[in-house]
């Protein structure tokens, strides 16, 4: 298949804290998608990636919540909240992008997840919508019109990115690589593939996308 020359792949959160062998928040089997996203890296014009980058003091982090245990779900700061394990702190180990990742094919990197009171699945803006990353400007101004996603993790990250692109770029056409991506839990994996294809969002393997 030929990629439109208009295409950009994000590549979302492939760092240290998220693949299997961390101690932070794990996810299974999150480490195969790693040479598939080098593979496919380079047939693109514009190659982006995304870093979860969390203060310490988090509050989205069940240890600074008392009470709260790991994956409880709650509200913070009035807005609905899994209550995850530290992961992904600032100048951390496990923020570092894990070492098997092309970073010399990515040509820029957005931060999310900076401000202590919200957290921030979606690469284009925060869950309260007060943190635009500067994403959707940046992928306008160098025209492009196909945005393919891949990375960690499919029923958070990944999803609420795709879902982002489709009501923040009218017009703009949003593919999830399923092979090139990972759920949290299963369950809702299958949930997040159903919403994105419920909401328009176009779902492939990477073997569509050739050789």
């Amino acid at each position: 298949m030929k990629l439109p020359v208009d295409a950009a792949m994000l590549a979302v959160d492939v760092q240290k804290g998220f693949i299997t062998e961390s101690r932070e928040l794990p996810v299974s089997r999150g480490r195969e998608v790693i040479p598939i996203i080098n593979r496919l890296l380079p047939r693109f014009r514009v190659r982006v990636a995304s870093q979860d980058w969390h203060p310490r003091n988090h509050g989205s982090f069940a240890g600074n919540n008392p009470g709260r245990k790991p994956f409880e779900v709650g509200e913070l700061d009035g807005v609905p909240q899994v209550f995850w394990p530290d992961h992904c702190v600032q100048g951390s180990r496990g923020a570092e992008f894990h070492p098997e990742f092309d970073q010399l094919a990515i040509q820029a990197i957005f931060r999310k997840g900076s401000d202590p009171r919200v957290d921030s699945y979606s690469v284009f803006c925060d869950n309260a919508g007060r943190n635009p990353s500067g994403l959707h400007g940046y992928l306008a101004s160098l025209g492009v019109r196909h945005l393919y996603l891949a990375g960690l993790a499919l029923d958070y990250c990944v999803k609420f990115t795709a879902l982002d692109a489709l009501r923040l770029m009218p017009g703009l056409s949003v593919t999830v690589i399923l092979d090139a991506t990972r759920p949290v839990d299963p369950a809702t994996g299958d949930l997040a593939v159903a919403e994105m294809r419920e909401a328009g969002v176009r779902l492939i393997g990477s073997s569509e996308l050739g050789d």
